[in-house]
């Protein structure tokens, strides 16, 4: 080809980038660089993000106010006024969904790159079961209120009416778009997915303050002195049915402990969307990388020990978590402070034998991956920087709350079997916190172990007699040793066998120690050694806050350890 025919074949070279390139001058730095249509698409990526930042500031700045205002019987914010925010809220949210939806459907080419590690199998299928879990609480509600439609707000109706379309078009939407990296419409994709996160983290600011508000214990103040007025029924004014509005049918009470037990469902569904949302808005114009696929298989094979120890666990601790409730509903109406102090023992012990096997695990875990000398990945990953950042900052809540507890055990003497349980159950807490951020966070950071795939022969036709006889003895000699490969691939080194049954142990333990809290254990409250250390207010604020992220903690770390699980 001559020189002419180069230039203008260059001349004429498609532009795939979007800027204009000049026939010999495509490797020039300073055009491309400082071409006007390259500083135009920065600019309009920097408004959309920065756009879509101060919608999510302002709409969570506003929640946190309503949801605060709310929360306390002084202050003339009702329900209804929360409500009817949320409503408008879920409404936009549901509105964009379903107009997203639609249009990445019709649009070509909407959807070209998918970033294989935001949205696994196992996190969508989380977000459906709470999500229906959610939907079923919502059910329930409607059942509740309809029965005081009579004397208070419809308001109350309407809202999880809402708030199951918004579920049912949210989860649709995290199912099969969660992995897409959208490259039309980047900035009001941008506001659409920030109004999505924020709408679900202002819905866990309002489950959370009222769940909180229910498992609160109000104490009562008798010569100067704090007295536990044990499990209290207070129910905040998020709560339906006062003395002045009586159900219109009797089945009222049966659908309000129903839903409130399926609170902490809800809760976590609205967590596991926000973060999804997240990793959606930072994927936005972004092309993935291809290379960096990897596709995992979960196997139970030669992993035994941990499974088996973590059901036993989990099953331990249900139990004595249902001794604990009952004990502790029974015995506190009769002021019997010897049973409720047993059934506080038993609870502490149980906690802190979950906690220090978990310790034990986990510090094994860590020594292996010391002497396993694997590389770390270099590549920026959105979903795992993410996942490192809700875990430490996760993981503050549960620190909070046990190092108030040893300072106050600590100050007091400890003294007593009781305050001295609960120190050591807050000492092995921060232990067992600190070697499970290292674990899981090395772990996440380590290069994954791949299959060797073995090889095939493929007959070629035009081999000679002679060659045909010596690969056939060659194919004789592969089908003999298959066997043995095929056993040495699928057999497990000891290490990654100790490392798989140290994740398996560690889910289960967290498991258990997400169901306690979430479904209602407070011994924080029904031990009384903080309250009166710290006075009422301030150890309710430092539980009330502290707690949700603790409990999201330990389902969060359930997700990181099971990937974890599946790359070693």
């Amino acid at each position: 080809m001559t020189e002419k025919h180069k230039e203008a074949e260059e001349a004429h070279l498609p532009n795939t980038m979007g800027v204009p390139v000049r026939a010999g001058s495509t490797g020039d730095p300073e055009f491309t660089l400082s071409s006007p249509v390259v500083t135009h698409m920065e600019r309009s990526q920097n408004w959309g993000w920065m756009v879509s930042g101060i919608i999510c500031l302002n709409i969570l700045i506003l929640g946190c106010a309503l949801v605060s205002g709310s929360a306390y019987e002084d202050i003339n914010i009702s329900t209804d006024h929360l409500q009817i925010y949320l409503i408008v809220l879920l409404i936009l949210t549901t509105a964009w969904i379903i107009y997203f939806a639609v249009y990445t459907a019709r649009q070509e080419n909407a959807i070209v790159y998918q970033d294989s590690h935001a949205g696994p199998i196992w996190l969508r299928g989380g977000l459906v079961l709470f999500g229906i879990l959610s939907f079923i609480m919502n059910i329930f509600k409607i059942a509740s209120y309809v029965g005081y439609l009579h004397c208070d707000s419809a308001v109350k109706v309407a809202f999880p009416v809402v708030q199951i379309a918004f579920i049912t078009t949210q989860t649709y939407l995290m199912w099969f778009h969660a992995k897409d990296c959208l490259q039309v419409q980047k900035n009001l994709t941008r506001c659409g997915l920030m109004l999505t996160l924020s709408t679900n983290l202002v819905m866990w600011m309002t489950l959370v303050t009222e769940e909180s508000l229910h498992q609160t214990i109000l104490p009562e103040y008798q010569q100067n002195e704090s007295k536990s007025l044990g499990r209290s029924s207070y129910i905040s004014k998020a709560g339906y049915g006062d003395d002045k509005c009586s159900c219109s049918h009797t089945s009222c009470s049966i659908f309000k402990e129903a839903y409130y037990y399926l609170y902490p469902f809800n809760i976590e569904y609205s967590l596991f969307a926000s973060a999804m949302a997240y990793i959606m808005w930072k994927n936005v114009g972004r092309v993935a990388d291809e290379h960096s696929h990897h596709h995992f298989k979960f196997r139970l094979r030669e992993v035994v020990v941990g499974p088996v120890a973590g059901v036993l666990l989990v099953i331990s601790g249900i139990a004595t978590f249902i001794v604990y409730e009952m004990e502790m509903k029974i015995y506190s109406y009769d002021r019997d402070d010897l049973m409720n102090d047993h059934a506080l023992m038993i609870h502490f012990v149980m906690n802190i034998v979950i906690v220090a096997l978990m310790s034990l695990a986990t510090l094994l875990g860590c020594v292996i991956f010391k002497l396993d000398h694997k590389n770390h990945v270099s590549e920026k990953n959105p979903t795992r920087s993410l996942d490192v950042g809700l875990l430490v900052g996760a993981s503050l809540g549960q620190f909070i709350i046990s190092y108030f507890s040893i300072v106050a055990m600590v100050a007091t003497g400890a003294n007593g079997h009781l305050n001295r349980l609960n120190l050591a159950w807050s000492i092995i807490m921060v232990i067992q916190l600190g070697l499970q951020n290292f674990f899981i966070i090395d772990g996440l950071h380590r290069e994954p172990h791949l299959e060797i795939h073995l090889p095939t022969t493929v007959e070629n036709p035009y081999l000679k007699e002679n060659d045909k006889t010596q690969n056939e003895c060659m194919e004789s000699d592969l089908d003999k040793r298959m066997p043995a490969a095929l056993e040495h691939k699928h057999k497990l080194s000891w290490k990654r066998r100790v490392v798989k049954e140290v994740c398996a142990f560690l889910l289960l333990g967290n498991i258990i120690l997400w169901i306690m809290p979430a479904f209602g254990a407070r011994p924080q409250f029904d031990h009384d050694t903080e309250l009166k250390f710290y006075n009422f207010n301030l150890w309710a604020a430092v539980v009330n806050i502290g707690l949700p992220f603790g409990i999201f903690y330990r389902m969060h770390s359930v997700a990181s350890l099971f990937e974890v699980f599946l790359r070693s």
